[in-house]
């Protein structure tokens, strides 16, 4: 992950969102992700609830389907946030 990656993102939906989110709520969030949060359809849809609260941004019932099942097709290894981050981010 590059240096300026999660700075970058922030500083993206910080701009997105008109709110300010600090480093410290992404980090607290984040800790609480484990590799089988990917992995369960029920946890995953909160984590993007959490998110969606946390940038202030309401995400369409929809939306959380598209994302769930991007996730689950992408056979994206749940360790790499990376790349989950740069998928919700062109979504």
């Amino acid at each position: 992950m590059s240096n300026n990656f999660p700075k970058d993102v922030l500083s993206a939906i910080n701009k997105k969102s008109g709110k300010q989110i600090s480093s410290g709520a992404v980090k607290k969030l984040a800790g609480q992700v484990k590799p089988s949060t990917l992995q369960n359809e029920a946890q995953l849809r909160q984590l993007i609830k959490q998110v969606s609260a946390m940038a202030n941004v309401p995400v369409s019932e929809e939306t959380i389907k598209e994302i769930v099942n991007a996730v689950k097709k992408s056979g994206m290894n749940p360790s790499n946030m990376e790349a989950l981050m740069k998928m919700m981010m062109n979504k």
